[in-house]
């Protein structure tokens, strides 16, 4: 059974994009030509209608992998096939990235999505490479690698079996169910200790869920992937992410009883964090959508981050520090010990690898 959070109406204006979770196009800062919108209450029906189309832009980029230099996140490399996520969840740290293409932080990033589609023969060549070490890739680092573009790009699937091929290790972090499509891959990969999946979970409550997150899978839906990825062996964890206060920090125990009763192996979490752009973007949508919610949750953000709404500290930005933070903190470790006690994860094996690439190693078995 699934716990209802109780929240209050909320007033939508006739403008407001239904379908979207910015609101609004913050100015691109790389950008010092733009259009000051400021005070624009209205838009016709064309433009609404242009703001709910998503548009993939072929992209052409000349390396995939990303050497990952924080020490938070306890993985080496990232790739990500998507630049932009038409999920549109509203607090999503990777809209900064988005500006970097040229594109607003708000609703372009949910709009106009990247598509890498040589992302696959890129990464081989990179892992054929003479050096090449198998270190353990992460799928989306920025954005979700099974976002809806993936279900007519099938770029995700293409690089999965090149790690395949050769036997790589690879993480994979995502909230959408379209990750079962794969199975096949991934239980075969799983039973020679060369994956690990993170489902991110972030709210059980689906009034609170569409509106942060309007386009990606329900709580529910997402409980049933880590089900039945668990059942075919996948070692799962189950990301509480973000923790945001007064709207989804009521949820952290029934959140994580039913992550371990679908057969999740670990638990983890990060806490709201609003750097850049987000700031912005996060307050218009939370003035929109929760406005008796504004300043509580907005100090509550604050208390977390040393009175701030962002934080780029290594060892302190994903989880905080103050009361608030603390209390968070306590609830997820009496979770794990309650639910999680004695489950533990597979080591990477990397040994495959290097054999498929070094056949000669097999002399010295």
């Amino acid at each position: 059974m699934l716990y209802k959070t109780p929240i209050m109406d909320h007033y939508q204006g006739e403008d407001y994009i239904k379908g979207r979770g910015a609101q609004i196009n913050p100015a691109n800062p790389f950008d010092n030509n733009h259009l000051d919108q400021e005070g624009q209450v209205w838009r016709d029906e064309d433009e609404m209608a242009s703001l709910r189309q998503t548009q993939y832009l072929e992209t052409h980029p000349k390396s995939i992998l990303n050497k990952v230099k924080s020490p938070d996140l306890g993985f080496e490399y990232s790739m990500n096939p998507y630049q932009g996520c038409e999920h549109g969840c509203i607090y999503c740290y990777a809209r900064n990235s988005h500006t970097y293409w040229g594109y607003s932080a708000g609703i372009e990033f949910e709009q106009k999505i990247l598509v890498k589609k040589s992302a696959p023969a890129i990464l081989e060549a990179k892992i054929k490479s003479k050096n090449w070490k198998p270190f353990p890739i992460m799928f989306s680092g920025n954005t979700d690698c099974y976002q809806p573009a993936e279900r007519e790009f099938r770029i995700t699937r293409q690089m999965l079996e090149v790690l395949w091929k050769h036997r790589h290790p690879v993480s994979i972090i995502t909230k959408s169910g379209l990750i079962l499509r794969d199975l096949d891959i991934l239980e075969d990969m799983a039973k020679l200790h060369l994956l690990k999946v993170a489902i991110s979970l972030t709210t059980l409550n689906e009034t609170l869920r569409l509106k942060l997150e309007p386009r990606a899978a329900s709580g529910q839906k997402r409980l049933d992937t880590v089900k039945k990825l668990s059942e075919a062996g996948i070692p799962v964890c189950v990301m509480l992410a973000p923790i945001i206060p007064s709207l989804n920090d009521i949820e952290i125990p029934l959140m994580a009883k039913e992550a371990s009763t679908a057969g999740a192996r670990s638990l983890s979490y990060t806490t709201v964090r609003l750097n850049g752009d987000v700031g912005i973007i996060f307050k218009d949508w939370l003035l929109k959508n929760y406005p008796d919610k504004y300043n509580r949750v907005m100090h509550q953000i604050e208390n977390i981050h040393g009175g701030k709404i962002s934080d780029s500290r290594f060892g302190t930005r994903m989880r905080g520090e103050g009361n608030i933070a603390d209390i968070i903190a306590q609830q997820i470790k009496l979770a794990r010990l309650t639910h999680f006690k004695d489950r533990t994860t597979p080591n990477y094996n990397t040994d495959l690898y290097e054999q498929l690439k070094n056949p000669q190693m097999k002399l010295f078995d």
